[in-house]
């Protein structure tokens, strides 16, 4: 297993620590703790990072590879996911995002196995890049942001958050339809 592979599978192996400090953060109850929603946003921070580490890697040094293309979307889809529900949970994202986010995953999944059953593996596009740049940011600026924040300035950094995850929606929907116009020959192919 190369390099980038190895940053994509320790972003895998980050998602339950992340979830774990998430959970014990409490936010938005009074048994709410800063220095675990700051422990759960520097998780999140350096997973985020090493999404970016390793593709930079993997085409400076050609070491792109099937399991790449397929791993490293997966673990991005795992990390986000899971932060996008505990932000759902704690009310600062609407449920409507996390259904937005979850049906272009599961459609994009679909072209993908309907790809894989002809041989063809296909990479994440430039509008998913972008899509998984924002909720990335978004997530890291809430966890960091209510961490380190005042009291008094948690209802501004709450309803920032909620205008990052509609446009997080906005952005996911729209790389979903483009996701989709890109890749219909498998829907031509798949019988």
């Amino acid at each position: 297993m190369n390099l980038p592979n190895k940053l994509t599978m320790m972003r895998v192996i980050m998602v339950p620590f992340f979830m774990v400090f998430a959970a014990m953060s409490h936010m938005g109850t009074p048994q709410f703790n800063a220095t675990y929603a700051l422990i759960a946003g520097i998780l999140f921070a350096v997973a985020s990072f090493t999404d970016f580490l390793d593709g930079y890697l993997a085409r400076k040094n050609h070491l792109v590879t099937d399991f790449g293309k397929f791993m490293d979307p997966l673990a991005d889809k795992m990390l986000t996911t899971a932060a996008i529900i505990y932000m759902v949970v704690d009310g600062v994202c609407s449920p409507v995002v996390l259904a937005i986010i979850m049906f272009r995953e599961f459609a994009v999944a679909g072209v993908r196995m309907i790809a894989a059953e002809s041989g063809t593996v296909i990479a994440a596009n430039m509008w998913g890049k972008v899509k998984t740049v924002l909720q990335m940011v978004t997530i890291i600026f809430y966890y960091f942001a209510m961490a380190l924040a005042p009291a008094d300035g948690v209802g501004v950094i709450s309803f920032t958050t909620q205008v990052l995850c509609w446009a997080v929606a906005a952005v996911t929907a729209l790389s979903g339809c483009i996701y989709l116009w890109q890749n219909r020959s498998c829907f031509m192919q798949a019988k």
